[in-house]
């Protein structure tokens, strides 16, 4: 059964982030196999989430239960802050499994403050981040994890950005990793991939 392994970056980043290479990097030597992506996304959630949706029904896996049945052993994704919560969205609603780092929990509260415009390095595009986006982040957030044990978070408790208590805390049942000290980016996180790939059974 060929994995659908499918990479998102936080926010204001971008499939050319230093995780996201690393990752690209690592799984083109160690499973060159595997069907791995690291997506682009707008900023704008609901625009983000479609971009995914389009990936995987482009392989074969929807969201109709079904579908769900069948295809979740195939889909793996990997998260970073904003893209670990894009990732728990997609996990809930395809089935599948999620390895997340530092991954942003009701980031609507976090991103009131990064209000404006930005430019996507990679899509060469302007983004308004509005009010409204935090509406849809809001909604969009699941209320209650389905199956947990289908998790590894990662977290670092020096993250700057994110209170790391909160992905304890949203995440219970899961298999959280917790390390003293790092930042957000998440420090030594190439030295993790292997954990990723036992996680996700790709080893």
């Amino acid at each position: 059964m060929n994995k659908v392994v499918v990479y998102l970056h936080g926010f204001a980043s971008s499939s050319q982030s230093e995780k996201a290479q690393l990752t690209t990097e690592y799984f083109a030597t160690y499973y060159p196999t595997v069907d791995f992506t690291a997506l682009d996304l707008p900023y704008d959630p609901i625009a983000a989430l479609a971009v995914i949706k389009t990936h995987l029904q482009q392989r074969e896996i929807g969201c109709t239960a079904a579908d769900k049945a069948v295809n979740n052993d195939r889909l793996v994704m990997i998260g970073s802050s904003l893209g670990g919560f894009l990732a728990t969205c997609i996990v809930e609603q395809y089935g599948g499994c999620a390895c997340l780092i530092n991954p942003a929990v009701a980031p609507h509260t976090i991103l009131a403050n990064h209000l404006g415009e930005y430019f996507h390095p990679v899509l060469q595009q302007f983004y308004q981040v509005t009010e409204s986006h935090m509406a849809s982040l809001q909604q969009l957030m699941p209320k209650n994890l389905q199956h947990p044990e289908n998790y590894l978070v990662l977290l670092q408790t020096g993250d700057e950005v994110l209170d790391y208590r909160l992905a304890l805390d949203y995440y219970q049942g899961a298999l959280i990793y917790v390390r003293e000290g790092g930042n957000h980016s998440y420090i030594d996180y190439q030295q993790q991939l292997s954990t990723l790939t036992e996680f996700c059974q790709l080893n």
